[in-house]
């Protein structure tokens, strides 16, 4: 958990070490953390209304690593607030304390499919964008599931 951590202050430091900033209503790259159950988020737009996220969960079971394409559109009237939808896909990673809950499963591992739905709001005058979403996801390799408890609050530097 020590380590968990430190990397997630590392990358903060990082972050908010970085040279550029972008104080506007809108961004191009972002890099922080996102709440439950834990992640590292980097989120980069490659058009005005596409973006890529990429997300490493470190929790109590496991590593997960997630990647999303996402479609932004605009929400009339409030400016920096955007909704967001879109597909994705991961591969995780369990630990011996997920095996010993799961007794009846024979692997350690999980590839799938994943969906979000959010919402993402960069602060005019600050470099911070926060999102808060839903990634619904099915594990079709390894642990074949459904879960839909991915997902979160996000809170990130802007540059």
């Amino acid at each position: 958990m020590k380590k968990t951590i430190s990397a997630l202050f590392a990358v903060l430091v990082f972050a908010l070490s970085a040279n550029a900033q972008n104080n506007s209503s809108s961004y191009k790259t972002a890099l922080g953390i996102k709440f439950y159950p834990g992640a590292i988020s980097l989120k980069t737009f490659n058009k005005p209304n596409r973006a890529f996220e990429g997300l490493a969960y470190i929790y109590g079971d496991g590593i997960r690593f997630t990647g999303l394409y996402e479609i932004h559109g605009d929400i009339n009237g409030a400016d920096g607030l955007k909704w967001y939808i879109g597909p994705g896909a991961h591969i995780g990673f369990f630990n011996d304390g997920w095996k010993k809950d799961h007794p009846d499963e024979n692997s350690t591992i999980a590839i799938g499919v994943d969906g979000v739905l959010g919402l993402d709001y960069k602060i005019s005058g600050a470099p911070i964008n926060v999102s808060l979403d839903w990634q619904p996801s099915f594990n079709f390799v390894g642990y074949n599931s459904f879960e839909a408890g991915w997902g979160g609050l996000g809170v990130r530097y802007t540059f």
